[in-house]
């Protein structure tokens, strides 16, 4: 199992060059924002409540970038803000 701080590595770089901060709750749960490129401080994308225990694989890692990626294309509009649990999650 990767640690906290490998796991944010991860993910975060996997949206260069674009601004992404992965954060951990409280109850193990992630949160992940990326920002948009021109306005640093807009959310483009926010996920909450992301099952950290279940991104145990390389598989499971690149299922959820790859569901970002595709729900980032789709909503290139301010903060969209999406729970876990729903979707590809």
């Amino acid at each position: 199992m990767l640690s906290e701080l490998e796991l944010r590595s991860i993910i975060e770089g996997s949206f260069l060059p674009k601004r992404c901060e992965c954060t951990k709750a409280e109850d193990a749960s992630l949160t992940i924002k990326v920002y948009d490129d021109r306005d640093r401080d807009r959310v483009d994308l926010e996920v909450k409540g992301i099952n950290a225990d279940k991104l145990d694989s390389s598989r499971a890692i690149c299922n959820l970038i790859a569901g970002l990626r595709e729900d980032l294309k789709q909503t290139q509009s301010p903060a969209q803000q999406r729970v876990a649990g729903r979707g590809h999650y």
